[in-house]
């Protein structure tokens, strides 16, 4: 009996406990996330004063802390400018990582990215910045031109569910980009 009793035991340990997991696995890795493919108006921003508002220096101190920068229109004019987004992060374009087209095309780049810049070894999202009442913190999408992305900021012109506003490291690169219509593959939290 103990026999029979234990041998029922091994195979449901055998068989049905790695299907739990597996379907566990497949829930928590995001496997199971819901993709949508819309056609939105991507505008381009950067870091500078220009895109992002702030000026160095303040008139409170003569322009003297021009080391500083301030906030220089809207409602927190006057305001210390980290320069971080909406939510707390650094704004930064999509990094592609090592096993990536772009290593095909630059063959050149594996030794400098792997010996050099290791850090360029993991592919990263860039910062997009949309309404946060369609698209939450976290939201996931492809534009093509331009990589993957996650929404991590908010911009005072971005409103509705048709526009987002893409992060680039240059001002040249923003005025290139300017404003097109294309079709964002998106990818939900």
């Amino acid at each position: 009996m103990r026999t029979i009793i234990f041998k029922a035991k091994t195979k449901m340990v055998r068989h049905v406990l790695p299907a739990l997991i597996c379907v566990a696995l497949l829930f928590i890795t995001g496997c199971a996330k819901r993709q949508l493919g819309k056609e939105l108006e991507v505008t381009a921003y950067c870091g500078c004063s220009s895109c992002c508002s702030w000026e160095r220096g303040s008139w409170k101190y003569l322009k003297l802390d021009f080391w500083n920068r301030y906030v220089s229109s809207g409602v927190d004019r006057g305001r210390f400018y980290s320069g971080m987004t909406a939510s707390g992060a650094k704004p930064h374009e999509p990094e592609e990582g090592l096993f990536s087209m772009d290593s095909i095309n630059r063959p050149w780049m594996i030794p400098l990215r792997t010996i050099l810049f290791p850090w360029y070894l993991v592919p990263q999202d860039g910062t997009i910045a949309a309404d946060t009442h369609y698209y939450p913190f976290g939201t996931r999408m492809y534009i093509p031109g331009y990589g993957w992305g996650a929404v991590e900021d908010r911009g005072g012109a971005i409103k509705g569910p048709h526009r987002i506003d893409l992060y680039f490291d240059s001002h040249s690169d923003a005025l290139n980009w300017g404003r097109k219509r294309v079709r964002v593959l998106i990818e939900y939290p």
